[in-house]
């Protein structure tokens, strides 16, 4: 039971007056997203109020409940209160986890009415008339507070564990995109864009680089062109969108088992043997899904072939009939859109808006790489082909003179336990995942001058996830927050993300909203004998999206199209590959290790065989990044593809391993279809840049150095996408960045050699 004081409160919500208090109190406790409305104090008394007291009205502990209280009823003004109750609701304002379907729709349909009425407000402007103030802020100020709701309710098909709700959220991204491709194509509103471009705008840098963004996106909707035009281009865009949210539901929702007698997983640790589930009808077998906790590693440590071409099979036929269809047809759309708008394929409209600029230079780039790989990739396949006759020997199989594509991660691994004596079981004894967390939290923090504390009792979509705060060391002003969510479960995101739940930029009243990410992954759950026990693929895959994490956290951009990760899609990974690098250096790694059962620390013999490893397998891994990127590439530098025989070509001209009979690996490829269409590419390209900014300023000066750690933050990450990424790489180096570094650390340069 709280006393708390009773206020009178109006809601501004699109011009209407709401004075009920019950309306009142359920917008303020339930932190409904009214994000167009502003809260009026009229009166502060101090009484009982049954219906507060039965509600839990603030996220915060009881003691701050109180404290709020004694400080609400301690103001003397309005302004006061207003001052408390936006600090017990802002942290995480609108971040709600327990909405049910009627409300994911209700909301919905609230904010397509809000957003529809700024735009209606800006094409109401004279075109004479218009200004940075009347018809860019408007829209600006909507962004940020719409993206707010628009990814809480997003959110949900990725990762809540109740089906209808994901089923909601997706039928309501579908609408929602659907009405933003809409207000994307209001030429009225585009009239006034390209009027305040032309005029003198009195604003700063970020500000005028928004217009022209804002333009420049406006041109590649086609809204300089005639009706008709735009209407094509809008119906393309609308079904793009639609069958693209489709492509990833179905793998979200993807259930497949199947069913292993126990020496059928020869090879495999008993730890993970006992971490399977049993077979209810069988009885002996084993039950296997094809989510990353199962499934890799089967493919890296399983002796058993047969196994391994089942199980890779089954993999890389997921969603295989309706992915494919999806696929096929968007890349139709997509090559229809940019024929329309004039560029010579759907790849050179998307590289126009990236560091690449065309199509031509990724290929330059790629073929120059694989060329430089090819040597590597043949000294690997020989020396995989070497085990697989050996092993095939030892077990009595015929050797077919073959690596096959479930023969790859197996043999891989094989090459880094013998040519390097890494063992992967030892090793990740010493990587449990509470111990692997906390050393890496310490390690971003020294880097980058922040601290993170654990937010008790937060309000979150299920047990397994944590939220922490962020602040900056120095000052300890708050700065944003995040939440980990890292294990499987049914009908969840199935690879490994960082989502962005409310982007870090300035609001309407010039005030910053803090940053919110959440961090999405699938790492081995606990068993009943051991903790979570991460592989060093995790351990890199766990540092890898937590650069993200803070890229959103760190960013300081002005305007929320350049909050965070909005950079260009060709440099975005580069900021969270450079961090893999703590992943091979000792002291970071004594500093996220310890042996689960005694405590102990990791060998140092352990750690140099794995350092030492680093560059085992180079050229088939590299050249498979290729083959991704080729893929990509190909199949969007066309008007129609046969995406199976495009993914099969690529294999066998460059890996030079063929692609499993009836799979059709590319419908279980989320990039094609989850907004990296035409850019995969970009993880070797970003790569490039890490290995950069890494040698030439963290390896040369100190790994663990505080100031380059400062300096990275404020060169790199506190930019977002305000500046282009190459002024970024040239304030951090002091120097254009190049490829050096990059060919040298994978031993392809002659440096190297």
């Amino acid at each position: 039971m709280y006393r708390v004081t009773c206020v009178c409160v109006s809601i501004v919500n699109h011009g209407n007056f709401f004075w009920d208090m019950n309306v009142a109190l359920k917008v303020v406790s339930s932190r409904l997203p009214y994000k167009f409305a502003s809260l009026f104090v009229k009166c502060v008394t101090c009484v009982d109020n049954p219906t507060i007291r039965s509600r839990t009205f603030f996220t915060q502990s009881k003691k701050n409940h109180r404290n709020a209280c004694i400080a609400i009823r301690a103001s003397n003004n309005i302004r006061s209160f207003a001052s408390v109750l936006t600090t017990m609701v802002q942290p995480l304002q609108n971040q709600r986890w327990d909405l049910s379907a009627k409300e994911i729709k209700e909301q919905a349909d609230a904010l397509m009415e809000s957003m529809k009425a700024v735009y209606d407000q800006v094409a109401a402007v004279s075109v004479h008339e218009a200004t940075f103030e009347n018809s860019i802020l408007p829209i600006s100020n909507l962004d940020v507070t719409s993206s707010v709701i628009r990814n809480n309710l997003d959110f949900y098909q990725h990762v809540h564990t109740n089906k209808e709700l994901r089923d909601a959220s997706t039928e309501c991204d579908k609408k929602l995109s659907e009405f933003e491709i809409e207000l994307s194509m209001r030429k009225d509103v585009y009239d006034r864009v390209v009027a305040v471009e032309g005029s003198n705008m009195q604003c700063s840098n970020e500000g005028k680089r928004l217009v022209t963004r804002m333009v420049k996106l406006g041109k590649r909707n086609g809204l300089h062109l005639d009706d008709e035009t735009q209407a094509k281009i809008k119906a393309n865009k609308k079904r793009q969108t639609e069958i693209g949210i489709d492509f990833q539901k179905n793998l979200n929702e993807e259930s497949e088992k199947l069913l292993f007698e126990p020496e059928q997983l020869a090879g495999l640790p008993n730890d993970f043997i006992k971490s399977l589930n049993k077979d209810k009808d069988s009885g002996s077998k084993l039950v296997v899904t094809l989510k990353y906790p199962h499934y890799f590693p089967i493919m890296k440590k399983c002796s058993v072939s047969q196994t391994r071409k089942v199980l890779e099979t089954a993999f890389n036929s997921r969603c295989k009939e309706q992915n494919s269809a999806i696929l096929a047809e968007l890349v139709k759309l997509r090559a229809e859109k940019a024929a329309i708008l004039g560029y010579e394929n759907h790849a050179a409209f998307v590289h126009d808006m990236r560091m690449a600029k065309h199509p031509d230079n990724v290929i330059k780039f790629t073929n120059e790489l694989a060329e430089k790989l090819q040597p590597l990739g043949k000294c690997d396949r020989d020396e995989m082909l070497r085990l697989k006759k050996v092993e095939c020997k030892n077990g009595n199989e015929e050797f077919d003179g073959v690596i096959n594509m479930w023969d790859l991660r197996y043999f891989m691994t094989k090459i880094e336990e013998m040519k390097y004596s890494v063992d992967h079981d030892k090793l990740k004894q010493y990587f449990p995942i509470h111990i692997v967390t906390k050393g890496l939290l310490n390690i971003y923090q020294e880097l980058l001058g922040l601290r993170y504390e654990q937010v008790d009792d937060a309000h979150v979509w299920h047990e397994d996830v944590t939220l922490y705060s962020v602040k900056d060391d120095a000052s300890e002003k708050l700065i944003g927050h995040f939440f980990l969510d890292l294990h499987p479960r049914e009908g969840k995101y199935g690879h490994a993300a960082c989502f962005d739940l409310i982007p870090g930029c300035l609001k309407a009243d010039g005030t910053r909203q803090l940053a919110v990410a959440a961090m999405v992954a699938n790492f081995t759950k606990p068993t009943s004998d051991a903790p979570s026990l991460l592989t060093h693929d995790e351990v890199e895959t766990f540092f890898h999206e937590f650069g993200h994490v803070m890229h959103q956290i760190c960013a300081e951009a002005e305007y929320e199209m350049f909050s965070g990760t909005s950079v260009e899609c060709d440099f975005v990974e580069a900021p969270s590959q450079m961090l893999e690098n703590w992943c091979w250096e000792y002291e970071p790694l004594k500093q996220m290790s310890q042996h689960y059962e005694d405590g102990s620390e990791i060998p140092q013999k352990l750690i140099e065989s794995l350092i030492k490893s680093r560059n085992a397998n180079t050229g088939v891994f590299y050249l498979r990044q290729i083959v991704l990127g080729t893929l990509d590439l190909n199949i969007h530098m066309c008007d129609h593809a046969d995406i199976v025989q495009v993914y099969a070509d690529a294999c066998k001209n460059i890996l030079c391993i063929p692609a499993t009979e009836g799979t059709c690996m590319p419908a279980t490829f989320g990039h094609l279809a989850g907004g990296y269409d035409a850019q995969y590419y970009g993880y070797l390209w970003s790569e490039v840049f890490c290995f950069d900014m890494f040698y030439s300023r963290f390896k040369k000066e100190g790994i663990m150095n505080q100031k380059v750690g400062r300096d990275y933050r404020e060169k790199i990450l506190k930019p977002g996408g305000s500046i282009d990424a190459e002024q970024m790489l040239r304030n951090f180096l002091g120097r254009n960045p190049n490829q050096d570094a990059f060919l040298q650390a994978k031993g392809l340069s002659e440096k190297s050699s």
